[in-house]
Parts: C-alpha cells; sequence; structure tokens
C-alpha cells in the first residue's frame, strides 16, 4: 500500500513549485549512513514504497531503515481528451515535495559497504540522482 496522510485539511493543493535548495532535513538525524537528493522533484509515494522494500530485501532484516520523506501533496490530473473547465480533476496520487539537498532515506546497524550496496539500489528506484553520505561527527 502506497504511503498517503490519514487526513488532510483541504483536500487539493495548488501545483506551486519552489525549486530551493533544502534547509531543514538535510544531514543524516537517525541513522549511520543516508541517501541524500541532488535535485528536486516530487516524489510519488509508491516510489517510495519501492525504495523501501528494495533496502530491506538487501539488507535481509539486518539493520534499521529510516523514511525521511512522507507524501503529504496530493497531485489531481484530468483525464486524457477531456474539455477545459469542469472544475478541478480528482486526486491522483500523493507525492512527497524534495528539494536538493534533502535526505530521502537513512540506515543505521550495518557496515558502510552493506549500507553503500543498499542505497544504491534504493537510488535507482527514484527519479533524481542521489548521493551517499555519512553521519557528520560534531567536533
Amino acid at each position: 500500500m502506497a504511503l498517503m496522510p490519514k487526513r488532510v485539511k483541504f483536500r487539493k493543493e495548488f501545483r506551486r513549485v519552489r525549486d530551493r535548495k533544502a534547509t531543514k532535513g538535510n544531514y543524516v538525524a537517525y541513522g549511520e549512513f543516508g541517501l541524500q537528493a541532488l535535485e528536486g522533484c516530487w516524489m510519488t509515494g509508491r516510489q517510495i514504497e519501492a525504495g523501501r522494500i528494495a533496502a530491506q530485501h538487501y539488507l535481509k532484516r539486518q539493520g534499521k531503515v529510516f523514511i525521511r520523506v512522507f507524501p503529504n501533496k496530493p497531485i489531481s490530473k484530468k483525464p486524457l481528451e477531456q474539455r477545459m473547465g469542469k472544475g478541478k480533476a480528482d486526486v491522483e496520487y500523493w507525492a512527497a515535495r524534495v528539494k536538493p539537498g534533502t535526505m530521502l532515506f537513512e540506515i543505521a546497524g550495518v557496515p558502510e559497504e552493506v549500507a553503500r550496496n543498499a542505497m544504491a539500489r534504493v537510488a535507482r528506484k527514484f527519479p533524481v540522482k542521489c548521493r551517499f553520505v555519512g553521519r557528520r561527527l560534531s567536533a
């Protein structure tokens, strides 16, 4: 089942695109290694779920996977060959707003080489370029 909110204040939203770099959620917070987006996009709930399945399948129940993005933006789409007007279309899917620099996934409790291979598999499921990052140690 794809991710989606249990309830929202408004059923439909404007399409609005803000393509700035991420200032929040742009560092490894929960795990030891992370997957960081290098481009901005709307990531669907299905893509996030596919990444989660790929990571857990590769890790075989060792370590812990953290998902740092959640699809809370409703994306509506009119059917093909539909005339203009008649109001805004129904919600087609839910998407997460991903800015460049956003941390998408994190992994804890596994060696770096295993985490790197797992994140490479996850990155193939996403529509943006990603990079593997480690936790920064504070001095």
